[in-house]
């Protein structure tokens, strides 16, 4: 009882799967489509050469059959008029030795019948060789044979023991002595014929599913080998973007298919050598990053301790030295502020850069960033605001590096927010949390959003930075945030306002939800 429900269950399985194998697979898609067009031009010619097969026999049996009922007439006429009679009674015993010597002579007919004519008494009787073929004689039948031709024929149904069989009767006017015209019918079964043409049609219909099988294993077999170079080259060229750089396709043969094995080997072989190539490049940029870096930090000592002593000694100088040795001095803090950046992005290229967690309530990092750029927003006249919850709201972070990322989210918003207030946000659910910096000042871009991130990118080369900055702070945050398996984004319209958001996972190692803030929620301006 149970195969059934699972035998179905098993049959919806593989039908609700061929929708998805028709998209998925393009030789099911070729081999059906092949074979479907193979099954409607089989089916037309086999219409085409079935009809003219049944009505090329079904005709040529007509018409010997048609002369057959003809000299059946016509000996009938002759017999009767030979004869020498005198009474109805003689007549009638004549009419009687003609029909009894067709239906004992005859292998062709089903029946012969002598009908009086339509509406005429009956002088010599009625004659009929089986009494169920009487109701083959239609009254449209008996109409036109009076008013037309001598020799009327239709199809009809032959009664039988199983049933009923395809057939014609044949109608023909006869001339009695005595008795006047009569109508002589004479029914030929067509069953002989009928099995001949159901034979031919078995074999056709044998023919074309054979013709279809073969079509479909022979479509199959050719796309399946078309397609393998192909699949071939789809699984290589996965395997060379995992990083597998050295995988290549097997070429065989001279034809086609090894041309296109064989030309995507090359292109292989030319994107190893230059994605080698510039894998090498890369590494002697960050290695040359690193070293000068590291070199400029001991000449950079030496000039800051001497710039030191010239701020010290300004006052004893000239106003135009003065001024060179303040300008000095302060150059000397965004260059230093520079080198410490051009150090930390060569440790994320080497991935040297790690991560020092601590289980940190994130209202003290906002905290800390808030009363360190206080002084600044105040001589810029812009105001800080917070939203925090009540409670604290932990995770696993590294405190340097996040108080870092809202350090330069909000230090870039003051820069940009001419005088309107910066909101800082933060929300939390059980896996994630959110810091959301918003500005209500000159806003960005849709294009200027997409490339903020970007090492020393700047939406307007022509504006001028008042506060100062490398250029890579935001790269730096953006890394600093995937350290931790989070995410940075950034949104903003043009005189609007521009918002950044950064997500964290609240506890290391584990995946972070949806944000628990908008990005481009934004107040009034005020």
């Amino acid at each position: 009882m149970d195969a059934i429900p699972s035998w179905r269950g098993s049959l919806r399985r593989h039908l609700s799967a061929l929708p998805r194998r028709w998209r998925a697979s393009l030789a099911v898609r070729v081999a059906t489509t092949i074979v479907l067009a193979g099954a409607i031009a089989l089916a037309i010619v086999g219409a085409f050469v079935s009809t003219s097969i049944r009505d090329g026999v079904f005709n040529d049996r007509v018409d010997q059959l048609l002369s057959d009922a003809l000299w059946r007439a016509n000996h009938a006429q002759a017999a009767v008029d030979s004869a020498n009679v005198q009474s109805t009674a003689q007549i009638q015993r004549v009419v009687y030795d003609i029909i009894y010597e067709q239906r004992l002579t005859s292998t062709e007919t089903v029946g012969v019948m002598l009908l009086p004519k339509s509406g005429q008494s009956p002088t010599a009787g009625y004659y009929v060789t089986d009494r169920s073929l009487v109701d083959l004689v239609t009254d449209e039948l008996r109409t036109k044979l009076d008013s037309s031709a001598p020799q009327l024929w239709q199809s009809v149904r032959v009664p039988t023991a199983n049933g009923s069989s395809p057939g014609i009767i044949v109608g023909q006017r006869i001339t009695l002595p005595l008795a006047g015209p009569y109508e002589f019918y004479t029914v030929y079964s067509l069953a002989a014929e009928q099995q001949s043409v159901n034979l031919v049609m078995r074999i056709l219909n044998i023919g074309a599913f054979s013709l279809i099988a073969v079509l479909a294993v022979l479509t199959w077999a050719s796309t399946f080998q078309i397609l393998k170079p192909v699949r071939q080259a789809a699984l290589t060229a996965e395997r060379i973007a995992a990083g597998v750089l050295d995988e290549r396709m097997d070429v065989k043969g001279r034809d086609e298919l090894a041309t296109l094995g064989a030309s995507f080997n090359m292109m292989a072989a030319s994107l190893q050598e230059q994605i080698v190539a510039l894998e090498e490049l890369s590494r002697v940029q960050r290695r040359f990053v690193s070293d000068v870096s590291h070199e400029l930090r001991t000449p950079l000592t030496t000039i800051r301790m001497a710039a030191e002593v010239l701020h010290d000694a300004r006052a004893d100088f000239d106003p135009v030295t003065k001024r060179s040795a303040e300008l000095l001095y302060n150059q000397l803090d965004r260059f230093e502020s520079m080198l410490s950046d051009l150090l930390e992005i060569s440790r994320f290229d080497a991935g040297a850069a790690v991560l020092s967690l601590e289980d940190t309530d994130l209202r003290h990092v906002i905290t800390n960033v808030v009363e360190m750029a206080t002084p600044l927003a105040g001589a810029r006249g812009v105001t800080l605001r917070t939203n925090m919850p009540e409670r604290p709201v932990a995770a696993d972070i590294d405190p340097r590096r996040i108080e870092r990322i809202v350090r330069n989210l909000v230090i870039n918003a003051i820069e940009h927010s001419e005088n309107a207030p910066v909101d800082i946000s933060l929300a939390a659910d059980e896996t994630t949390a959110a810091i959301r910096v918003l500005d209500h000042g000159v806003g960005m871009s849709e294009d200027t959003a997409a490339h903020v991130f970007d090492r020393f990118w700047r939406a307007d080369t022509s504006r001028a930075r008042t506060i100062g900055g490398s250029g890579l702070g935001l790269a730096i945050s953006l890394e600093d945030a995937r350290l931790h398996g989070g995410d940075l984004q950034a949104w903003g319209e043009e005189q609007v306002g521009a918002a950044f958001l950064l997500t964290l996972p609240r506890r290391s190692g584990e995946p972070m939800g949806p944000s628990p803030l908008a990005l481009h929620v934004l107040e009034e301006k005020v």
